[in-house]
Order: structure tokens, then sequence, then C-alpha cells
């Protein structure tokens, strides 16, 4: 079981390969690939003949995606720009100051947790994001932090994201909190959790860079998050 505030576990490389890309953008190869030929993202390669294309023109077409994705949200702007990446603290004991917004995401996949790593240090730098690899780290963060928007998936090790609902909805300080599920589950294979997802916004992961920031920003501004 491992739990920390959002960092990699490596110093991220300033290049990435097609399919990490395509991963972190929930999109096939092919379409990646295309981008490149259009020079939507920046791309050369290796004496070997790989691909490698640069992580900054990936979080530049993330930055752009927000501003112009398919449903037109308007990017919110809720911290100083002068923040160049969201606030990070080093435990999730250690409380985030008072009137910082905290995001717990609860996701295993490493490579959706740098995605909305990136999503957030572009659009809430002022934003204090918390990552969680599995359910029951899960439970034991969402106690810590009590944070003002939670992110979980459906489909976790240790507790699944509908079980681990039900369970912060029995408990009274999550009242506090937004809640956004992520899937990679289409809505016929999300009925076996439909119990725990109604009223709940679920934003299927290959729309995530889409819809994501327009979801956040409404959550943050909420009164409900500054109760």
């Amino acid at each position: 079981m491992q739990s920390d505030t959002y960092t990699p576990s490596q110093p991220p490389l300033d290049h990435c390969t097609t399919l990490e890309v395509a991963k972190m953008l929930g999109m096939a190869v092919r379409s990646v690939q295309l981008m490149v030929d259009r020079n939507e993202l920046e791309a050369w390669k290796t004496p070997g003949g790989h691909r490698r294309i640069s992580r900054a023109s990936v979080e530049r077409w993330i930055s752009a995606r927000g501003h112009t994705g398919a449903d037109n949200a308007t990017p919110p702007v809720l911290a100083g720009r002068e923040n160049v990446s969201a606030k990070r603290h080093p435990s999730p004991s250690v409380k985030a100051a008072v009137g910082v917004k905290q995001i717990l995401l609860i996701e295993d996949s490493v490579h959706f947790q740098n995605l909305v790593g990136l999503i957030v240090q572009q659009h809430f730098p002022g934003v204090v994001l918390h990552v969680a690899n599995d359910g029951i780290a899960g439970l034991a963060m969402y106690g810590q932090t009590q944070p003002d928007v939670l992110i979980v998936d459906i489909l976790l090790p240790g507790i699944d994201g509908a079980t681990l609902i039900t369970a912060l909805r029995s408990q009274s300080q999550f009242a506090r909190s937004h809640l956004i599920v992520v899937t990679s589950l289409d809505e016929e294979q999300r009925e076996p959790y439909a119990f725990a997802l109604q009223g709940v916004q679920v934003i299927h992961k290959p729309r995530l860079v889409a819809e994501l920031p327009a979801a956040l920003s409404a959550c943050l501004q909420s009164p409900k998050a500054s109760s």
C-alpha cells in the first residue's frame, strides 16, 4: 500500500515515447502519430529510429485543450500564474495552509496520475494535489487531508471505487467534499457500480483532458469546497 502527494516516482524526463503520450492522453498511438505529423507535438527520432516527443509540447497541448476543448470550457483561473506547478506537501499528514484548496486523486494508473497532475499544474497552480495508489490508502488519506475535491477511479486495487465511495458517504466529513469519478468503463460496463454513482459526475477517461478542467473549476469555486 502506497500513498503520497503528487510526485513522479522518478524525475520526469524531458521527452516521452509515443506509447507513453497515448496513454497519458487516453488516445490511440496512431492518433498521437498524426498529431506529430500535424506539428501539434514536437518530436524527433533517435539514432535507432524511435520517435521521442517533447514533454513540454505535450503540456502545451493539454493547456490549449483546456482553452479550446470540445466543450469550449472557460479556462479556470483560481491562483496566481507566478506559481508554475501544483503546490505539493511531503506527506499527507502535513496540512495545507488555511484557505489552500486540496484535491485527492485515488488512481492506480501512473499514466493517469501524471495526466491529472499536468492538468492541475496547468490550470490550478495554487492547489495541492495528493495521490493515493489504491482504495485502502485512499480511505486513510481522505481522513488526513479532508480534500475539497475527491477524484476516484472505479477500478482500484484493494477496495473498488464504488465500495470506497459508499464507505466515505457514511462519514459526516464527506459532506464537504465534491466527488468526481473517472473511469475507462463505458456506460454499460458501469452498471454493476450504479448504486454508488447516482448524482455523481462521471468522466470517461478518453475525455479527461477535455472535461476535467471545467469540472474541477466548478467544484473549487463552489461554496461547498470553502466550508
